[in-house]
């Protein structure tokens, strides 16, 4: 028996198993993927909003400046990396310059800081290779970016360490009230908790549904991206957004925490859930768009194209709340859900405490040492490693510079990992100029001497169960 079973390893999930390991309980995360930020966690801009976009007195609204408050600290204790930026918000005529004055007005009432109206030469000097035809910006000091995947794996490798069960491959089919606890069928147990917290993303209104609770519908939105090569991120320095529409943020450009240039996303309602596929019209509107604020990147430095999907609520916010004692829903986690993650972690925490006494632990961890290490090897150095044959330092990915001692590094951690993209997303092996045409081998050998494939039911790792030890 669970004190408490949390539906979904992204974002929020795993920010939520992170805040209650802090706490002498047992918990457990259920995920129907092979790995942790599966979703919407992996494939969205990585950007650590500003706060003023989300209506005031909204959930949105309190948690993203809440949330964005959290992340330099939440960094120094976790190592994912995270870098304060700066973001401009575009306007290119006094009918932009109104809907800017109008984003100062919401972001001051949200109880943001350093935001101002700038004009042309201020933004020049900001960022110089922006459209010079552009007249006006909103400059808001705390936007920042980060590798969304690498933070949810962070805080799930940090959970774990402190007690919590992760079960990957775990998808909840079914749930039945009991008289004080909860039976969730999976596709491979049955699993028994006092509390079950809904974080499932895309699918959080079919869990809440299965719970009994059937007032809000999640609209899935599809956002498509085009990324570039790495070291084309330096052609700006902030991030930069164009005048929100009904539709959303618009086409932002922006460098991703790694120094890759990526323009995106469009929103668009789709009805499959699944359905990642990017199309080359909608991707054309995509670099059309970014010209207005970025004229002169260059196409043929594209890298690749990918899409997400988005959870909208149909209630058009946050869901975050005890629907009936011991079922939580923290659904419809949309943009700016990632700024937001830390802070609903701890709303849902404020929740739980209202019906349930937690005592915390003398023992927590808080601490994650990071996967990826600095380096700046020149072309000789790389050479020489690359034709070393076994051993830390040997490179195993020439285009990201990425170790086999990295590697074996995140083979090695709590959370089992036994595919190339899992690697991927820990080490960045594969992400580089030639997508994995020189290391996928390599990875591959790796992972069959480092790990084996779990047995069908078993658990993805063994941590000491020590929630109340």
């Amino acid at each position: 028996m669970y004190d408490f079973a949390i539906i979904g390893a992204g974002v929020t999930g795993c920010s939520i198993a992170r805040e209650l390991s802090k706490y002498r309980s047992d918990v457990c995360i259920l995920e129907k993927d092979d790995d942790v930020a599966s979703g919407a966690s992996k494939a969205n801009s990585g950007i650590i909003h500003g706060g003023y976009a989300a209506k005031q007195g909204t959930l949105k609204g309190k948690l993203n400046v809440l949330g964005n408050r959290m992340f330099e600290d939440l960094n120094k204790q976790l190592n994912f990396g995270y870098r304060k930026t700066g973001g401009l918000v575009l306007g290119f005529d006094e009918n932009d310059l109104e809907s800017l004055n109008l984003l100062l007005k919401n972001g001051i009432a949200n109880g943001v800081s350093d935001l101002k109206i700038i004009k042309n030469d201020e933004i020049l000097k900001i960022d110089p290779n922006l459209n010079p035809q552009v007249k006006y910006a909103l400059y808001a000091k705390d936007v920042g970016v980060t590798s969304p995947y690498e933070y949810t794996i962070a805080l799930a490798e940090s959970a774990v360490s402190n007690g919590v069960e992760l079960l990957l491959k775990h998808e909840v089919i079914n749930i039945k009230q009991k008289d004080n606890y909860f039976e969730l069928s999976t596709n491979k147990k049955t699993i028994k908790a006092r509390t079950v917290i809904n974080a499932a993303g895309v699918y959080s209104d079919t869990i809440s549904k299965m719970a009994g609770v059937d007032y809000f519908k999640i609209i899935p939105k599809k956002g498509q991206y085009i990324l570039f090569q790495k070291g084309t991120g330096s052609a700006v320095n902030s991030v930069i957004f164009q005048v929100p529409t009904k539709n959303g943020k618009g086409i932002l450009v922006t460098s991703t925490y790694h120094g890759n240039l990526m323009l995106g996303p469009n929103s668009e309602e789709v009805s499959n859930r699944e359905n990642k596929d990017t199309n080359e019209l909608t991707l054309e509107y995509v670099i059309d768009a970014a010209r207005k604020s970025l004229p002169d990147f260059d196409i043929k430095k594209r890298l690749k194209t990918f899409s997400g999907i988005r959870p909208a609520p149909s209630t058009g916010d946050f869901i975050i709340k005890e629907e009936y004692p011991g079922f939580i829903n923290a659904a419809g986690i949309e943009s700016p859900g990632l700024t937001s993650s830390p802070a609903i972690a701890l709303m849902v925490l404020d929740i739980i405490k209202d019906r349930v006494k937690l005592e915390k632990k003398s023992n927590f961890k808080p601490y994650r040492e990071a996967i990826i290490k600095p380096n700046s090897f020149d072309a000789a150095e790389i050479k020489r490693r690359i034709e070393l044959p076994s051993g830390s330092e040997r490179i195993v990915c020439r285009c990201e510079k990425v170790t086999e001692g990295e590697i074996v590094d995140a083979l090695s951690r709590n959370i089992i990992i036994t595919t190339r993209k899992a690697v991927k997303m820990r080490t960045r092996a594969g992400m580089g100029f030639c997508q994995g045409k020189f290391c996928r081998p390599r990875v591959d050998e790796l992972i069959a001497k480092i790990k084996k494939p779990t047995r069908k039911g078993e658990r993805q790792f063994a941590p000491t169960r020590s929630g109340k030890a």
